[in-house]
């Protein structure tokens, strides 16, 4: 049986944003429970679909409660839901990335704030050749679906040891290499909704091969992994 997110999910966590204290949280409570346990069945039958294209590792959810010790906005819990699912295996690289937010609902999946060493090979990889990123970006299908990177973070010139008048410079000062799509509410609810949220997922394929095959690779192509 297909497990939909139901309204009421939206309407909790759209109540817990006017609300979000201790006191409401509490009072709410087996509201709250009800609601995580239809979210999980729900990221079980995510994770369940994508293991058909896919192997898949970890499913971690991300706790309500913020962590606010060293943070200006003190409300205790996160008024949206949200998972990661890792990729098994040191030669499958990439993350997926789902968060449910009334109004701000997306998935996405890449490389965030990639280790020091990842980002370095990354860079090499795209001042060498970039043809192929570019064209995962820009066939049609994927484009329309995700458009570019993320601009979250990037190097306003060049990074140190990169020549600012590069071609691809434009890739080679980003920080992080994530894509993302966004979901109306409407959709959201939908029966089917998981299986678009898949193939969403499905769709990042080509960019996690390509990333996988610069990271596990020296800059002539010899693997790094152990045989």
């Amino acid at each position: 049986m297909s497990i939909s997110i139901p309204q009421s999910t939206f309407e909790f966590l759209t109540e817990l944003r006017e609300n979000n204290t201790r006191e409401w949280m509490q009072k709410e409570r087996p509201r709250y429970l009800e609601m995580e346990e239809t979210l999980k069945q729900f990221y079980s039958q995510v994770r369940q679909e994508l293991s058909k294209s896919d192997e898949i590792g970890n499913l971690k959810i991300f706790r309500i409660n913020r962590d606010i010790r060293f943070s200006a906005n003190k409300t205790p819990y996160n008024s949206h839901r949200s998972i990661s699912l890792s990729r098994a295996g040191q030669q499958r690289r990439g993350g997926y990335y789902f968060r449910l937010d009334p109004g701000n609902t997306y998935m996405a999946g890449g490389f965030f704030d990639p280790h020091k060493d990842d980002l370095l090979r990354i860079r090499k990889e795209f001042d060498l050749d970039a043809s192929e990123i570019r064209a995962i970006l820009d066939e049609p299908n994927f484009k329309m679906a995700f458009g570019s990177f993320v601009q979250t973070n990037a190097v306003k010139s060049a990074p140190k040891g990169f020549n600012k008048d590069s071609e691809n410079i434009d890739l080679i000062k980003l920080k992080s290499f994530v894509v993302k799509h966004s979901f109306s509410d409407k959709e959201v609810m939908e029966p089917d909704f998981h299986k678009k949220l898949v193939s969403h997922f499905v769709m990042l394929r080509p960019f996690f091969d390509y990333m996988s095959n610069v990271l596990t690779t020296d800059l002539n192509g010899v693997s790094l992994l152990a045989d």
